[in-house]
């Protein structure tokens, strides 16, 4: 690792820390740990039942509708939001444009070794590598342009809604047809592995792939960027009316371009493989929208609980989380691996259906590493993984 002159300060301290960033955070990690479970239940991406029976199918319609790739975008929006945050604490602190170079590009790179070893020991999802890498990118390529340069942020995103408004009428014209293909699914080998070291050895195979595939979500990391320059989270009361616009811009997307393949992963819906590839393009290509849908929801949340002067034992809690968010996402993984994979406990079935399972267990995961955080809250705490990045980001100072 290339050394490089310390920086002017430390990490953020915890005086310094908005509140709508680490609810959002918090939060949202239900949803990673909604989506990735669905993956690792039955052993694909997106994760479903192929042929789901009764209840089974409203679930399977909420997860398309409100989970599947609707989560990540979420940490994509945060992650370009954070790094002009640490840019500009350091900017505050008197430390030299090199400097807070330095300083980001020793973060992004522990980032990307970060995933490897994630993705090699625990899950082949990981997001920690590709994170890393377009946190370099955006660090060289835009962290110091002008407010000019990021409109480009909003032109692609303006770009993106029409070819969401193109596919949707294309999908929704679909719908009316008659077929009996399933909804597209990619089977994941690391999952269906019938020993430790050959799911490993499948992993290993697995993440530069999936990491390059999940690479062009820089985009997404450039609206968090943008808007992390007009301070949005940090005074959302100045910011209401773009917060509430985004909200239901955002989720209405979303939402209206995951129905399709909401109805048809449930079973209520019946089409040829043409229409039920295109329903799987619009649900992706829509969900992206939720990023900064979700994140304006909670960012007026934050707002009213502001507002009010009392936070209250479940938003501190979901701060924490958020706070430890890097540790919350890696215990998810350690969970996944030990409750789940075939050559461990094995509980994908434990609850009879497999959907019913993976949401109770992504559920008391989850609310595990709420109740982790919100102890180590009140310890003064930081989490492990948290922990170790600073060291090795800051040195001592970390």
């Amino acid at each position: 690792m290339t050394t490089v002159t310390a920086p002017a300060r430390g990490p953020v301290q915890r005086a310094e820390r908005a509140l709508a960033p680490d609810l959002a955070r918090g939060a949202m990690l239900l949803l990673i740990a909604l989506a990735n479970v669905a993956g690792v239940v039955f052993a694909g991406e997106p994760g479903f039942d192929p042929a789901p029976e009764g209840a089974d199918r409203g679930l399977t319609f909420l997860l398309f509708e409100l989970v599947h790739a609707r989560g990540y975008p979420v940490f994509a929006v945060m992650f370009g939001y954070g790094l002009v945050q640490l840019a500009r604490r350091q900017d505050a602190s008197g430390a030299t444009p090199a400097q807070v170079r330095a300083v980001l590009l020793r973060r992004n790179l522990w980032l990307v070794v970060f995933g490897l070893v994630h993705a090699t020991l625990l899950y082949y999802g990981d997001f920690l590598g590709a994170y890393g890498i377009v946190g370099v990118v955006m660090t060289l390529v835009l962290l110091r342009r002008g407010d000019r340069f990021h409109r480009i942020a909003l032109a692609l995103w303006a770009f993106s809604a029409v070819e969401v408004l193109v596919l949707g009428v294309i999908a929704y014209t679909s719908m009316s047809g008659d077929g009996t293909a399933a909804m597209p699914s990619s089977p994941i080998a690391s999952l269906t592995a019938d020993g430790y070291v050959a799911s490993m050895l499948d992993r290993l195979a697995e993440w530069p792939t999936h990491t390059l595939t999940v690479l062009p979500f820089i985009m997404i990391a450039w609206l968090g960027m943008w808007a992390a320059r007009r301070r949005v989270l940090e005074e959302p009361a100045r910011h209401k009316g773009l917060l509430k616009w985004t909200a239901v811009a955002g989720l209405g997307i979303a939402v209206l371009g995951g129905f399709p393949a909401a109805m048809l992963s449930a079973g209520w819906l019946h089409v040829d493989e043409g229409a039920a590839s295109l329903m799987l393009m619009l649900h992706g290509a829509s969900g992206m929208f939720a990023g900064p849908g979700y994140i304006a929801l909670i960012g007026l949340i934050a707002m009213r609980v502001m507002r009010s002067g009392r936070t209250g034992p479940v938003v501190a809690s979901l701060s924490a989380l958020g706070k430890r968010s890097l540790s919350g996402y890696l215990t998810q993984s350690v969970a996944w691996l030990v409750l789940l994979l075939p050559f461990t406990l094995g509980l994908g079935d434990a609850f009879g259906s497999p959907t019913v399972t993976g949401l109770v267990i992504a559920v008391a995961v989850w609310a595990a590493t709420v109740l982790g955080a919100r102890a180590l809250e009140r310890r003064g705490h930081a989490g492990p993984a948290e922990r170790l990045l600073r060291r090795l980001t800051y040195g001592r100072r970390g």
